[in-house]
């Protein structure tokens, strides 16, 4: 499931450089001398041959530049952004370790303290000012409303807290303007200093990684849709030639009897499917419907019968694929299964309200039994936000881990994610032989909560946005099924093992 809003945390690094932020926007195409330093390289001039034709990466990239400068320069945005992130992120530090406390009590004594709760009257005055841009009326989306004008408030708060902590800090900017390391030394290139403390250009890309990387996979799988249609094209026009007529004929003689018309039958049924994202009603918008679908069945049709000419041919790619990051994810003081001295470490950030993780997490269990004492499974905490009692179970299961009971209590927080409740919390507590005294002073203290925060930023830095989310030795697996949890089990005993 997906995370829908940062932690307070964030929002703070975050807002030295929001005003900035809001100026830039993302459709903005990128110079042409600007470098992202997300491109994948060596990228080849050719990416393709079709029967002895090639497919060069300009054929491939033309049709697509805009999108693909969209994504760059949303990273080159970024990095101008993160140096700043950077720097309030140490200021935040350090004042936590002057004031004895954690980063975490300053935030709500400096920020969440001082914000103003939002009132009706003024989300009604937001919501009258806006309406033209809003959808729903204003019951619909006061709730909402309410939750934006708080953090705008937030916003506003930890920008002049941030203010007061540099101004009262010796803040040092060397380099202006952040560029990507044109090589490994250039890394520890110092880009600003904070009390002494340098921030240089490896902490800056370090921090990146994630984004960078969502946005290689991103212009890799745009490029990997073009190429696919360039080499359809490119057959469609040889088997043309090769019968001496008109791609436009062979299409006509082959594609257009495949397509299969689009009845007011099957409108009604994407209509109905898709009514809550559509605007309007399905008179108005039947024939914008049909005229979709029977596009996408002609691209089908087309597709079809592309594939047939691919199983004939002689076809070579040299697109490359990104690969994926590996990170040092912490794992000391974390619940875990399994020898600390195993080939492949498994860490999952979980969220006991999340559906999709009560589905996973007996998948996970019964993979790293199988594997032995070659796999060890740590779980990390990431409630999402969405989710009102996640990260008070959260605080409960490390609560339970004190007692040395990790494992069934969360079993029981999967069986009931429709009762977290507090006083459940206790219950459940009461159902594993929890010491019920012990147990309650450390939830209702909030014994666990920075713990539970640290996994939530450490998550957050590695490119964390939904749950489960699963690294294997460092690097993330999208497909969480058990064959394909398997398969990377497997590759990474491999490559650690050396056979």
């Amino acid at each position: 499931m997906k995370k829908q809003a940062l932690s307070v945390f964030i929002l703070f690094v975050f807002i030295a450089s929001f005003a900035q932020a809001q100026t830039a926007s993302p459709a903005t195409p990128v110079a042409a001398k600007e470098d992202c330093g997300c491109e994948v390289k060596p990228l080849p001039e050719v990416v393709a041959i079709v029967n002895g034709v090639q497919i060069k990466i300009k054929d491939v990239d033309d049709p697509i530049s805009r999108r693909i400068q969209e994504l760059q320069k949303q990273v080159i945005d970024a990095r101008k952004r993160e140096l700043e992130l950077q720097i309030n992120s140490k200021l935040l530090e350090a004042e936590a370790k002057k004031r004895g406390t954690t980063t975490t009590k300053i935030i709500e004594q400096e920020i969440i303290a001082k914000t103003k709760e939002p009132t009706e009257a003024e989300a009604q005055a937001f919501y009258d000012k806006n309406k033209d841009r809003i959808s729903g009326g204003f019951n619909d989306v006061k709730k909402d409303i309410i939750e934006y004008l708080k953090a705008e408030r937030q916003r506003a708060e930890a920008a002049q807290f941030a203010n007061r902590l540099r101004a009262a800090s010796d803040v040092k900017v060397i380099v202006a303007e952040t560029t990507p390391p044109a090589n490994e030394a250039a890394r520890a290139r110092v880009f600003a200093t904070v009390n002494g403390q340098p921030i240089t250009s490896g902490d800056v890309e370090d921090s990146l990684r994630p984004l960078i990387f969502e946005a290689q996979e991103a212009i890799y799988n745009l490029r990997k849709q073009q190429l696919d249609l360039k080499v359809n094209d490119t057959l469609l026009e040889q088997e043309a030639l090769k019968r001496k007529i008109t791609t436009r004929a062979l299409m006509e003689a082959e594609i257009t009897p495949k397509v299969k018309p689009i009845s007011e039958a099957d409108a009604q049924k994407f209509f109905d499917e898709n009514k809550n994202r559509l605007n309007g009603d399905f008179v108005q918008l039947k024939p914008q419907i049909i005229q979709y679908l029977q596009q996408q069945e002609s691209r089908r049709a087309e597709g079809a019968f592309a594939d047939q000419l691919r199983k004939v041919a002689t076809i070579q790619l040299f697109l490359n694929k990104p690969e994926a990051p590996s990170y040092a994810i912490a794992t000391d003081d974390q619940p875990a299964k399994g020898s600390p001295t195993a080939l492949v470490t498994i860490v999952e950030f979980t969220d006991f309200q999340c559906p999709s993780c009560a589905k996973s997490q007996p998948v996970l269990d019964a993979v790293t039994a199988e594997f032995g004492d070659k796999v060890r499974l740590v779980v990390r905490d990431f409630p999402l936000e969405q989710h009102a009692f996640a990260f008070k179970a959260a605080e409960a299961a490390e609560a339970a881990r004190e007692q040395g009971k990790y494992w069934e209590y969360i079993a029981l927080l999967f069986q009931n994610q429709s009762a977290l409740e507090v006083a459940n919390l206790k219950a459940y507590a009461t159902q594993v032989g929890l010491d019920r005294k012990r147990f309650d002073e450390a939830l209702d203290s909030g014994k666990f909560a920075d713990k539970v925060r640290r996994d939530l930023n450490d998550g957050i830095r590695v490119g964390v946005n939904s749950t489960p989310t699963v690294f294997i030795n460092g690097r993330v697996l999208h497909d969480k099924s058990r064959e394909s949890l398997k398969a990377a089990i497997e590759a990474a005993i491999k490559e650690k093992s050396g056979k």
